[in-house]
């Protein structure tokens, strides 16, 4: 009797996990390539696109390039950098000159608003902004021609920020297609599905702002009051009754070659962010993957027609997960079905560590993530 219940505990459990991706994934692969009504946008605005830079990296060129080339009447380009120094400054200053058809130059310096260096790098070119539409964009986003377009068309009378989650493409080793396995159809899958259900949260790789709204609200700076500034804006945009929106498709981030450290670093960065920003949304994540409560369920269940059960569950969520990717346009190739048990093998241990530690490192800059009132509490304390 025991080892019969334990069969269909273990089936239902899996069975209703199976049942949650599978109405995500369908969520998604509804919600891509479709706005939701006419744009609220005002045709041919003028745009700001700030693009904060650090370093070279491996598709450095080709991304900055493709801010040159949009389809877009009226726009300009301020590249935000925080050391005269850096290495990127040859590369910008030569596709300037070498695009003297769209308005550009470089801001030099970051103002120390916060422990985000991103966030201090943007400071001061947000202000140099000459219009009224500011975008927020990394410089690894790949942009298709008609990236502001797209951007202005998820823009609702009830919107505050759009921004699109960044997909991975070109990896250049199994570890980045397993990033390719955690970017596209987890991470974007989520945040489409959040936002098909009213709880759209900002994603800090592209972000399109009406500059007077968030003036209204404390301006750039009022991003500061998270470690995170798409945690931050998130916040902002709830609080002031408006909604994040997210772009028909999301943008591309070409990935290259990527290590095991390398990914997990970046995973265990971004989990604690979430941890300390949205910890009541943070805390189901460790049930995201499926690998280990299907394989922990098959033990408990204990019978050969149980484990055949939940083998058949597994390859019906993996499969559609890989059909989201094939409809999507997004990576995809036999061994992404690998990355995707590797991925959510990792998921359980990124998900402790991420409990574990108040602090990040990005970019060399040691970074701690508690919210500014925890950092203050020891000090407070000494002082009675």
């Amino acid at each position: 009797m025991i080892e019969a219940n334990a069969t269909v505990l273990a089936l239902s459990l899996c069975g209703l996990l199976t049942l949650v991706n599978m109405v995500s994934l369908g969520l998604t692969a509804r919600r891509l390539g479709r706005t939701r009504g006419p744009s609220a946008f005002p045709a041919g605005a003028p745009v700001s696109l700030v693009r904060p830079v650090c370093g070279l990296e491996t598709f450095s060129e080709e991304t900055l390039t493709r801010g040159f080339q949009l389809a877009y009447p009226q726009y300009e380009t301020i590249f935000c950098v925080a050391s005269a120094q850096d290495p990127v400054l040859p590369l910008v200053h030569r596709l300037i000159a070498a695009h003297p058809q769209v308005p550009a130059r470089i801001v030099v310096g970051e103002e120390r608003i916060s422990d985000n260096p991103k966030l201090n790098n943007c400071v001061r070119g947000w202000e140099a902004a000459r219009h009224d539409w500011v975008v927020l964009a990394d410089s690894n986003v790949l942009m298709p021609p008609d990236y502001l377009q797209q951007m202005q068309a998820a823009w609702r009378p009830d919107t505050g920020l759009v921004c699109s989650t960044p997909v991975g493409a070109r990896p250049g080793s199994f570890w980045a297609v397993v990033e390719c396995a955690f970017l596209n159809t987890l991470q974007a899958r989520w945040q489409y599905t959040g936002e098909a259900i009213g709880l759209g949260f900002a994603q800090g790789k592209s972000m399109l702002w009406h500059r007077p709204f968030l003036e209204a609200h404390g301006g750039i700076r009022a991003l500061a009051a998270e470690i995170a500034e798409d945690a931050a804006a998130t916040k902002l945009v709830r609080a002031a009754g408006r909604h994040v929106h997210l772009v028909p498709a999301p943008f591309e981030q070409p990935l290259g070659h990527r290590g095991l450290r390398e990914v997990w670093s970046r995973q265990l960065r971004w989990a604690r962010l979430r941890r300390v920003t949205f910890p009541l949304f943070f805390a189901p994540e460790i049930a995201s993957g499926i690998l280990a409560p299907f394989v922990l369920a098959a033990c408990l269940a204990g019978t050969g027609t149980a484990a055949l059960g939940l083998a058949v569950l597994g390859v019906l969520s993996y499969g559609a997960e890989y059909g989201l990717a094939r409809r999507a346009g997004w990576y995809r190739s036999p061994v992404l079905l690998l990355a995707f048990l590797v991925r959510d093998a990792l998921i359980p241990f990124l998900w402790v560590r991420a409990w574990m530690r108040n602090a990040v490192v990005w970019r060399g800059n040691a970074m701690d993530i508690r919210p500014k009132t925890a950092r203050r509490l020891p000090t407070q304390a000494r002082a009675a």
